[in-house]
């Protein structure tokens, strides 16, 4: 029986992934070098971590970190003094809470700002603010709506002197300067409302704006865990913009209906990292937090940085050389979601514990374990009965001693039991706190999880006074009806 062109084409990629055609070499005439992105506190606190494990002779690491107010960037600035400049330069950005005069101000001539940023578009307009007066609040010690990060962050972008601006347009300069292969991965925790507020219009000035799509773009969120306390629906919301960015398929309806600005700006891909299987071993939040640090920081630092560009490979394949760019790599569609797995034990309930649902089958895994693990065989063994990829795991050197770290290829969102969680969360919320839980789009007036008031059958609806629309069905962005009671518990 002849095999299909997409059966031959998958055999040729796992043919080609077990002959490590994705391994950085000494042969590599371009250098390569890592940077980083943090928004939030989960983002400060991951260039803390890379910054500790930053090693020798590795290039020079540029971090940016981004938050509303200093609080959380304390630590890191005073750890940054501790570090010779020739091995990082950090950067932090305390952003201010204006008065709410002046962020009325600002939000109510936004489209204004829009239009110098893209002369080229004819933007539909929204001449009312899309934050309620009432959710605004200056006072940078609270937790921060998702809508109204937002807001602060275009505050520092456009308005005044820009400091905000300023700060990504050095920092893009300092890496455009650079004779290396870039990358940069901008990190964030997933429920934190700064975070995942700030980061789409951040990534979108940044890879589509101020780099050109030249330089490589990876996303990594940090997904919640029961010890976070955050039950709300904002994760649906998250979950459902990255999901018309990173599709190619809805992401082309998005760039139809609201411009190109839009195309997804993480041209790398984007990878999660789980928190609930530590914090069900632990039950310790702090804990939880470090131990994810610390994988990002292995993930980021490894080899000199190197196994970040080994897993990039990896995800990125086609049927061309491994330093090709992403741009030209089979699309990912539905399924662009990558979970960065790591575990310390063998664990026989790992697929419910990282919060993975039956439907998610791998093609291939990759398992990084430190040389001298004795154990190491036991966790492998127990990853292949869990998952039982295609292929049996293919297992490297290079990990973090007892523990190993894996890649989860090709996720989509109805693969993890907590878009089912959230979306359920998010139904049940009143109108204003479901336009709170929401930031792509805002500034186009379009409310994107809500069903389009233009189009029947489409999502997106139209703010006060706004007339914008997204081709995209609203069944895509809601998923399919939860099929099975398992779906309901915790995970």
């Amino acid at each position: 029986m002849s095999l299909s062109m997409q059966d031959r084409l998958k055999r040729r990629k796992l043919d080609a992934l077990k002959r490590g055609v994705h391994r950085v070499t000494d042969d590599d005439p371009v250098p390569l070098a890592t940077h980083v992105v943090g928004i939030g506190k989960a983002g400060a606190a991951a260039i803390a971590g890379i910054v500790q494990g930053l090693e020798p002779g590795a290039a020079k690491l540029r971090a940016l970190a981004i938050d509303i107010g200093d609080q959380d960037l304390t630590a890191l600035r005073a750890l940054a003094e501790t570090i010779s400049p020739e091995r990082a330069e950090v950067t932090t950005i305390a952003l201010e809470m204006p008065p709410a005069i002046a962020m009325f101000d600002v939000l109510a001539d936004y489209d204004t700002f829009l239009r110098l940023e893209y002369p080229n578009y004819r933007w539909p307009g929204n001449p009312v603010p899309w934050l309620p007066q009432s959710a605004y609040v200056p006072d940078t010690r609270q937790h921060h709506e998702r809508a109204v990060a937002k807001a602060i962050y275009g505050y520092a972008y456009y308005a005044g002197t820009r400091p905000l601006e300023r700060a990504l347009r050095a920092f893009a300069a300092s890496i455009d300067a650079e004779r290396a292969q870039a990358l940069v991965a901008v990190i964030f925790g997933m429920t934190g409302g700064t975070g995942s507020g700030i980061v789409v219009d951040l990534a979108r000035h940044l890879s589509n704006g101020l780099f050109g799509r030249r330089t490589l773009v990876v996303g990594i969120g940090v997904a919640p865990c029961d010890g976070d306390g955050q039950t709300d629906g904002r994760l649906f919301s998250v979950l459902s913009e990255l999901d018309v960015l990173c599709d190619e398929n809805k992401n082309r309806g998005v760039v139809t209906s609201c411009g190109e600005m839009f195309r997804n700006p993480f041209t790398a891909g984007f990878v999660i990292l789980p928190q609930q299987h530590i914090w069900l071993a632990t039950k310790d939040l702090a804990e939880t937090n470090h131990r994810v640090d610390t994988a990002i920081a292995a993930l980021m630092t490894s080899g000199r940085g190197t196994h970040m560009w080994e897993l990039l490979r990896l995800l990125n394949w086609v049927a061309a050389p491994s330093t090709q760019h992403s741009a030209a790599r089979t699309p990912w569609g539905p399924q662009w979601i990558h979970m960065l797995g790591f575990t310390d034990t063998p664990d026989p309930a790992l697929r419910a514990s990282l919060g993975l649902l039956p439907s998610f089958h791998p093609e291939f895994i990759e398992i990084r374990v430190a040389d001298a693990d004795a154990n190491h065989a036991a966790i492998v063994d127990s990853i292949q009965s869990t998952f039982a990829p295609d292929v049996p795991p293919q297992v490297v050197n290079g990990g973090k001693s007892a523990s190993a770290q894996f890649i989860l290829p090709r996720l989509a969102k109805t693969d993890l039991a907590k878009f089912y969680h959230s979306r359920e969360a998010y139904n049940m919320e009143d109108e204003e706190q479901r336009l709170l839980d929401h930031s792509l789009l805002l500034d186009q007036g379009i409310e994107l999880c809500e069903p389009s008031t233009q189009l029947e059958g489409m999502a997106g609806a139209s703010l006060a006074g706004a007339s914008g629309w997204v081709a995209v069905p609203l069944q895509d962005i809601h998923g399919p009806p939860v099929v099975s009671a398992p779906l309901l518990m915790p995970v």
